[in-house]
């Protein structure tokens, strides 16, 4: 399977300019967007996956700093690296821009050269700090998957903890963003107290996905942990909803509120294909948890 390349957008009305930074920037082996309104690039980076963009200040509808300052405001694009490009040279127009997250400033005319530098090293360290989930500042599937894979080539026993929690989504939709990245702050919380107390030192915490956990520890410490960790969560669950609207998840058995499936693969004499194996059966253990 072929290699997809590294998505970049360019928002200049200038059309010379945009055409000739397109072709650079496609020689160089970039998947190239490109925009000459500050509406359309909004409209772009929510139906596209861009991994930069290049950004004009001077635009013929919305300017360069509202383009900026609405994709910080849409979780799909907060953390996405802007690089302003622009005539302005005024220091005020750069402290703007840099208060806005924008990551380089370059000022016209410019070396095309020093800019595809500038791009390369701003999606660098975009990747290296995605490593981490920005939430829950805990290791994402990349680092997850290394350490199944070493697992699978392990002599040593070792446990295998999921832990899914479901109905972020319904609550992320009626509390926003906000108050759902604060639930995953907590439930993060309670998972590293657990794993502290009852874990070992060599324990990891990572996350499978967004929203499913996942603790390597042994297996004579995993059904100790699952229990204390689903029973924190469980009588914790409650709480996450304002005080007004506590009273109403015990009553409407046909919304789905946030609850919480687990479940534990260990070492055994089970032979793992490869890592997808070994996590189709971890999720085919997940059960819902009763609350207490």
């Amino acid at each position: 399977m072929a290699e997809t390349k590294t998505k970049i957008l360019i928002v200049e009305d200038d059309l010379d300019l945009s055409e000739m930074l397109s072709a650079y920037f496609k020689v160089q082996d970039y998947d190239v967007l490109t925009a000459a309104w500050g509406k359309e690039a909004l409209e772009l980076v929510q139906s596209q996956t861009v991994s930069l963009v290049v950004l004009d200040i001077r635009l013929p509808d919305i300017d360069g700093y509202e383009v900026c300052r609405q994709m910080r405001l849409q979780r799909k694009t907060q953390n996405v690296p802007i690089i302003f490009l622009t005539e302005k040279r005024d220091r005020v127009d750069k402290l703007q821009g840099l208060e806005l997250g924008v990551v380089d400033y370059i000022t016209k005319p410019f070396d095309v050269q020093e800019l595809r530098i500038r791009v390369r090293n701003a999606i660098a360290r975009a990747v290296r700090q995605t490593s981490s989930n920005p939430v829950t500042e805990l290791p994402e599937a990349e680092q997850a998957n290394q350490h199944l894979g070493e697992l699978l080539m392990t002599d040593d026993p070792w446990a295998v903890l999921l832990i899914d929690i479901k109905g972020m989504g319904e609550f992320r939709e009626s509390y926003g963003f906000v108050a759902a990245d604060d639930v995953l702050r907590a439930i993060t919380m309670m998972i590293k107290n657990a794993v502290r107390e009852m874990g070992g030192g060599d324990d990891f915490v990572g996350h499978l996905a967004p929203e499913d956990f996942m603790i390597i520890t042994t297996p004579e410490k995993v059904s100790t942990l699952r229990s204390r960790i689903t029973t924190r969560i469980n009588q914790s669950s409650e709480y996450f909803y304002p005080l007004r609207d506590r009273e109403t998840t015990h009553h409407k058995p046909d919304v789905e509120y946030i609850s919480l499936k687990s479940g534990v693969v260990q070492s055994d004499s089970t032979v793992y294909a490869d890592i997808d194996a070994l996590k189709a059966t971890l999720l085919a253990t997940t059960t819902e948890t009763d609350k207490q």
